[in-house]
């Protein structure tokens, strides 16, 4: 497994609820490459219950709506947004239940779309949510003029 490098982690202004390791209300995501997979390790708090114990639905969904984005930034290695999410709550989690793992792949990609599924897993391998996301992806010449996005790598 190898560590995927924020391509905008030093860029003046960035600040992703996801993924920016110095945003102090964020999830401070790290993102890593195995195989076809994106993967994420996090470990929920109490400051992202919903009900008492139990962590958000809605932060359960940005889990997954983050590594899926960056199936697109480091498998695609373009940049897109999200145009659709079905998400399939199967088992609730604990926010004192230790690290989670959320995991996406490409399923299917149509020109410039492009279905991507991703789950949480609990501490005992348990598959707690699922979701499909479907992304619209820009053309790897529009990421570059729109928001300068030269490509993505992983550490060696």
């Amino acid at each position: 497994m190898k560590r995927i490098i924020n391509p905008w982690s030093n860029l003046e202004g960035f600040n992703c609820f996801g993924c920016c390791p110095t945003n102090p209300q964020g999830l401070r995501m790290q993102v890593f490459e195995e195989g076809d997979d994106i993967v994420a390790h996090w470990d929920p708090t109490s400051n992202f219950q919903g009900w008492m114990g139990v962590l958000h639905g809605g932060v359960q969904a940005t889990l997954m709506d983050e590594v899926a984005g960056w199936v697109v930034v480091r498998k695609l290695q373009t940049t897109g947004v999200t145009s659709k999410m079905d998400i399939q709550y199967l088992k609730s989690i604990s926010t004192n239940g230790g690290q989670l793992t959320i995991r996406a792949r490409i399923a299917k990609q149509m020109r410039n779309i492009v279905i991507i599924e991703s789950e949480i897993t609990n501490i005992e391998g348990e598959i707690c949510t699922k979701s499909q996301c479907t992304y619209f992806c820009a053309s790897k010449e529009k990421a570059f003029e729109t928001i300068g996005f030269t490509g993505c790598d992983v550490e060696e």
